[in-house]
Protein backbone atom coordinates (compact mmCIF):
# COMPACT_ATOMS: atom_id res chain seq x y z
CA UNK A 1 0.00 0.00 0.00
CA UNK A 2 1.72 3.89 -0.88
CA UNK A 3 -0.01 5.80 1.38
CA UNK A 4 -0.19 9.98 -0.03
CA UNK A 5 2.49 11.54 1.48
CA UNK A 6 0.91 14.04 4.47
CA UNK A 7 2.43 15.70 7.16
CA UNK A 8 3.22 13.31 10.46
CA UNK A 9 0.31 12.93 12.61
CA UNK A 10 -2.48 14.09 9.96
CA UNK A 11 -5.31 11.48 9.29
CA UNK A 12 -4.92 10.43 5.35
CA UNK A 13 -6.56 8.48 2.66
CA UNK A 14 -4.65 6.01 1.08
CA UNK A 15 -4.49 5.68 -2.47
CA UNK A 16 -3.88 1.85 -3.34
CA UNK A 17 -4.96 -0.83 -5.51
CA UNK A 18 -7.98 -3.44 -4.62
CA UNK A 19 -7.28 -5.61 -1.98
CA UNK A 20 -8.81 -9.31 -1.44
CA UNK A 21 -9.63 -9.87 2.14
CA UNK A 22 -10.50 -13.58 2.36
CA UNK A 23 -10.99 -13.96 6.34
CA UNK A 24 -13.67 -11.80 7.57
CA UNK A 25 -14.98 -11.70 11.11
CA UNK A 26 -18.24 -9.84 11.74
CA UNK A 27 -18.57 -8.36 15.23
CA UNK A 28 -22.04 -6.84 15.82
CA UNK A 29 -23.51 -4.50 18.55
CA UNK A 30 -26.43 -5.45 20.70
CA UNK A 31 -29.11 -3.95 18.33
CA UNK A 32 -31.85 -6.60 16.84
CA UNK A 33 -31.15 -5.20 13.94
CA UNK A 34 -26.89 -5.93 14.60
CA UNK A 35 -27.37 -9.18 15.51
CA UNK A 36 -29.55 -10.29 12.97
CA UNK A 37 -27.49 -8.80 10.33
CA UNK A 38 -24.51 -11.00 11.91
CA UNK A 39 -26.61 -14.12 11.50
CA UNK A 40 -27.59 -13.56 7.93
CA UNK A 41 -23.64 -12.94 7.48
CA UNK A 42 -22.60 -15.17 8.54
CA UNK A 43 -24.74 -17.88 7.17
CA UNK A 44 -23.46 -16.92 3.88
CA UNK A 45 -19.69 -15.91 4.05
CA UNK A 46 -18.34 -17.99 7.52
CA UNK A 47 -16.98 -16.06 10.05
CA UNK A 48 -12.96 -16.25 11.25
CA UNK A 49 -11.67 -15.55 14.84
CA UNK A 50 -10.83 -11.38 14.65
CA UNK A 51 -7.36 -12.25 15.91
CA UNK A 52 -7.00 -15.11 12.69
CA UNK A 53 -9.11 -12.20 10.04
CA UNK A 54 -7.62 -10.15 7.31
CA UNK A 55 -10.57 -7.56 8.11
CA UNK A 56 -13.31 -7.02 10.39
CA UNK A 57 -16.66 -6.15 9.67
CA UNK A 58 -18.48 -3.92 12.31
CA UNK A 59 -22.02 -3.99 12.24
CA UNK A 60 -24.05 -1.15 14.03
CA UNK A 61 -23.62 2.81 14.13
CA UNK A 62 -21.20 5.11 15.14
CA UNK A 63 -20.92 4.19 18.48
CA UNK A 64 -20.43 0.79 18.12
CA UNK A 65 -17.61 1.81 15.30
CA UNK A 66 -16.09 3.53 17.94
CA UNK A 67 -16.05 1.32 20.33
CA UNK A 68 -14.37 -1.25 18.02
CA UNK A 69 -11.62 1.01 16.58
CA UNK A 70 -11.02 1.55 20.04
CA UNK A 71 -11.05 -2.41 20.53
CA UNK A 72 -8.63 -2.98 18.01
CA UNK A 73 -6.27 -0.09 17.87
CA UNK A 74 -2.59 -0.67 16.79
CA UNK A 75 -3.38 -3.91 15.81
CA UNK A 76 -3.25 -3.02 12.14
CA UNK A 77 -6.83 -4.62 11.56
CA UNK A 78 -8.59 -2.83 9.09
CA UNK A 79 -12.36 -1.92 9.99
CA UNK A 80 -15.52 -1.61 7.14
CA UNK A 81 -18.66 -0.80 9.12
CA UNK A 82 -22.26 -1.21 7.77
CA UNK A 83 -24.92 0.55 9.23
CA UNK A 84 -27.46 -1.14 11.69
CA UNK A 85 -27.86 1.61 13.77
CA UNK A 86 -29.26 5.18 13.31
CA UNK A 87 -26.83 8.16 11.72
CA UNK A 88 -23.93 5.75 10.66
CA UNK A 89 -22.55 8.38 9.22
CA UNK A 90 -18.82 6.69 10.16
CA UNK A 91 -20.47 3.32 8.43
CA UNK A 92 -20.61 2.14 5.03
CA UNK A 93 -24.55 1.28 3.39
CA UNK A 94 -25.49 -2.43 4.26
CA UNK A 95 -26.16 -4.89 1.70
CA UNK A 96 -25.58 -8.81 2.09
CA UNK A 97 -24.58 -9.06 -1.59
CA UNK A 98 -21.03 -8.69 -3.32
CA UNK A 99 -19.24 -8.25 0.53
CA UNK A 100 -16.14 -9.10 -0.69
CA UNK A 101 -15.84 -7.33 -3.87
CA UNK A 102 -17.00 -4.53 -1.78
CA UNK A 103 -14.09 -5.01 0.45
CA UNK A 104 -11.50 -5.07 -2.28
CA UNK A 105 -12.35 -1.87 -3.38
CA UNK A 106 -12.78 -0.32 -0.24
CA UNK A 107 -11.00 3.12 0.31
CA UNK A 108 -8.30 2.84 3.04
CA UNK A 109 -8.82 5.76 5.52
CA UNK A 110 -5.85 6.22 8.52
CA UNK A 111 -6.98 8.15 11.52
CA UNK A 112 -4.89 9.06 14.62
CA UNK A 113 -6.37 9.45 17.82
CA UNK A 114 -6.19 12.14 20.19
CA UNK A 115 -4.11 11.38 23.43
CA UNK A 116 -6.32 12.93 26.62
CA UNK A 117 -3.95 13.04 29.97
CA UNK A 118 -6.40 14.52 33.02
CA UNK A 119 -5.37 14.70 36.60
CA UNK A 120 -8.66 14.41 38.82
CA UNK A 121 -8.81 16.33 42.39
CA UNK A 122 -6.89 13.65 44.18
CA UNK A 123 -4.22 13.91 41.73
CA UNK A 124 -4.56 10.48 40.12
CA UNK A 125 -3.76 10.77 36.28
CA UNK A 126 -5.85 9.04 34.01
CA UNK A 127 -4.87 8.33 30.11
CA UNK A 128 -7.55 7.80 27.17
CA UNK A 129 -7.07 8.07 23.45
CA UNK A 130 -10.46 9.74 21.18
CA UNK A 131 -11.31 9.16 17.61
CA UNK A 132 -13.85 11.69 17.81
CA UNK A 133 -13.21 14.39 20.21
CA UNK A 134 -11.77 15.00 24.43
CA UNK A 135 -14.83 16.80 25.98
CA UNK A 136 -15.32 18.65 29.20
CA UNK A 137 -18.73 19.13 30.66
CA UNK A 138 -19.74 20.92 33.69
CA UNK A 139 -21.77 18.80 36.37
CA UNK A 140 -23.24 20.69 38.43
CA UNK A 141 -26.29 23.53 38.05
CA UNK A 142 -23.21 26.09 37.66
CA UNK A 143 -21.47 27.28 34.71
CA UNK A 144 -18.01 25.65 34.25
CA UNK A 145 -14.77 28.35 34.35
CA UNK A 146 -12.13 27.00 32.33
CA UNK A 147 -8.77 28.79 30.88
CA UNK A 148 -7.23 27.35 27.95
CA UNK A 149 -3.59 27.11 26.50
CA UNK A 150 -2.24 26.53 23.83
CA UNK A 151 1.77 25.00 23.10
CA UNK A 152 1.96 26.22 27.33
CA UNK A 153 1.26 29.66 25.51
CA UNK A 154 -2.19 31.00 27.47
CA UNK A 155 -4.75 31.72 24.90
CA UNK A 156 -7.98 32.36 27.50
CA UNK A 157 -7.81 33.25 30.88
CA UNK A 158 -11.33 32.36 31.37
CA UNK A 159 -13.99 30.56 29.61
CA UNK A 160 -17.57 30.66 31.57
CA UNK A 161 -19.50 28.23 29.80
CA UNK A 162 -21.22 24.42 30.43
CA UNK A 163 -17.81 22.90 28.69
CA UNK A 164 -15.33 22.73 25.74
CA UNK A 165 -14.04 20.15 23.32
CA UNK A 166 -11.80 19.24 21.06
CA UNK A 167 -12.17 17.72 17.74
CA UNK A 168 -10.56 15.52 15.43
CA UNK A 169 -11.38 15.93 12.06
CA UNK A 170 -13.16 12.59 11.77
CA UNK A 171 -15.17 13.61 15.01
CA UNK A 172 -15.71 17.42 13.68
CA UNK A 173 -19.19 16.49 12.10
CA UNK A 174 -20.43 14.44 15.22
CA UNK A 175 -20.66 16.58 18.90
CA UNK A 176 -18.64 19.36 17.19
CA UNK A 177 -21.11 20.57 14.78
CA UNK A 178 -23.61 20.02 17.22
CA UNK A 179 -21.74 22.50 19.57
CA UNK A 180 -21.90 24.81 16.27
CA UNK A 181 -18.20 23.61 16.02
CA UNK A 182 -16.19 23.79 12.24
CA UNK A 183 -16.79 20.77 9.78
CA UNK A 184 -12.93 19.69 9.08
CA UNK A 185 -12.23 17.38 5.84
CA UNK A 186 -10.47 14.37 6.53
CA UNK A 187 -6.60 15.14 6.04
CA UNK A 188 -6.92 18.93 7.39
CA UNK A 189 -4.31 19.42 9.87
CA UNK A 190 -6.35 21.00 12.54
CA UNK A 191 -7.68 19.77 15.53
CA UNK A 192 -11.58 22.10 16.43
CA UNK A 193 -11.84 23.76 19.85
CA UNK A 194 -14.95 24.65 20.37
CA UNK A 195 -16.59 26.14 23.64
CA UNK A 196 -19.87 24.63 24.74
CA UNK A 197 -22.85 27.25 25.07
CA UNK A 198 -20.28 29.64 26.31
CA UNK A 199 -21.41 32.78 28.71
CA UNK A 200 -18.22 34.57 29.10
CA UNK A 201 -17.06 35.45 26.29
CA UNK A 202 -20.59 35.52 24.95
CA UNK A 203 -19.15 35.76 20.96
CA UNK A 204 -16.08 33.48 21.43
CA UNK A 205 -17.08 30.53 18.81
CA UNK A 206 -13.81 28.68 19.55
CA UNK A 207 -10.66 28.61 17.83
CA UNK A 208 -8.67 25.78 15.18
CA UNK A 209 -5.43 24.98 15.67
CA UNK A 210 -3.08 22.94 14.20
CA UNK A 211 -2.86 19.06 14.82
CA UNK A 212 0.33 18.85 16.61
CA UNK A 213 -0.55 21.36 18.68
CA UNK A 214 -0.85 20.78 22.47
CA UNK A 215 -3.90 22.00 23.94
CA UNK A 216 -4.26 22.57 28.09
CA UNK A 217 -7.31 22.94 29.94
CA UNK A 218 -7.64 23.53 33.74
CA UNK A 219 -10.71 23.86 35.34
CA UNK A 220 -11.02 26.65 37.90
CA UNK A 221 -13.15 26.57 41.11
CA UNK A 222 -13.42 22.95 40.44
CA UNK A 223 -14.36 22.25 43.97
CA UNK A 224 -17.83 24.16 42.88
CA UNK A 225 -18.14 24.01 39.80
CA UNK A 226 -16.94 20.00 39.33
CA UNK A 227 -16.35 19.01 35.56
CA UNK A 228 -16.07 15.77 34.29
CA UNK A 229 -13.36 14.81 30.89
CA UNK A 230 -14.86 12.40 28.45
CA UNK A 231 -12.29 10.78 25.89
CA UNK A 232 -14.69 9.44 23.48
CA UNK A 233 -16.75 6.74 25.72
CA UNK A 234 -14.13 7.05 28.33
CA UNK A 235 -14.79 9.39 31.39
CA UNK A 236 -13.24 11.07 34.43
CA UNK A 237 -14.77 12.25 37.38
CA UNK A 238 -13.46 15.86 38.78
CA UNK A 239 -10.92 16.99 36.60
CA UNK A 240 -8.91 19.64 37.34
CA UNK A 241 -6.60 19.76 34.52
CA UNK A 242 -6.60 17.94 30.95
CA UNK A 243 -4.36 17.69 27.75
CA UNK A 244 -5.39 16.76 24.76
CA UNK A 245 -3.24 16.21 21.84
CA UNK A 246 -2.40 13.85 18.62
CA UNK A 247 -1.20 10.85 18.94
CA UNK A 248 0.58 10.42 15.75
CA UNK A 249 2.32 6.78 17.18
CA UNK A 250 -1.38 5.34 17.41
CA UNK A 251 -3.45 4.82 14.43
CA UNK A 252 -6.67 2.85 12.83
CA UNK A 253 -7.51 1.84 9.61
CA UNK A 254 -11.29 2.47 8.11
CA UNK A 255 -12.13 0.85 4.60
CA UNK A 256 -15.10 2.88 2.94
CA UNK A 257 -16.62 2.70 -0.05
CA UNK A 258 -15.38 4.07 -2.58
CA UNK A 259 -18.89 5.63 -3.81
CA UNK A 260 -19.74 7.21 -0.46
CA UNK A 261 -16.41 7.74 0.77
CA UNK A 262 -15.74 10.25 3.60
CA UNK A 263 -14.91 13.43 2.16
CA UNK A 264 -18.29 13.04 0.38
CA UNK A 265 -19.99 12.36 3.36
CA UNK A 266 -18.28 15.54 5.04
CA UNK A 267 -18.98 17.53 1.75
CA UNK A 268 -22.70 16.13 1.91
CA UNK A 269 -23.27 17.24 5.65
CA UNK A 270 -21.98 21.05 5.02
CA UNK A 271 -24.64 21.21 2.11
CA UNK A 272 -27.42 19.53 3.52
Amino acid sequence: MNEVARPAGQSSVEADAPQAYGRIAFVASEAPDALLAQAHLVGRYGNIPAEEADVVVALGGDGFMLQTLHRFRDSGMPIYGMNRGSIGFLMNSFREEDLPARLAAAQRVVVHPLMMEATDVNGRQHRAWAFNEVSLIRQSYQAAKLRIAIDGKMRMEELICDGVLVATPAGSTAYNLSAQGPILPIGTPLLAVTPISAFRPRRWRGALVPDRARVDIAVLEFEKRPVNATADHFQVLNVVAVRARLDPSSSMTMLVDRDHSIEERILAEQFG
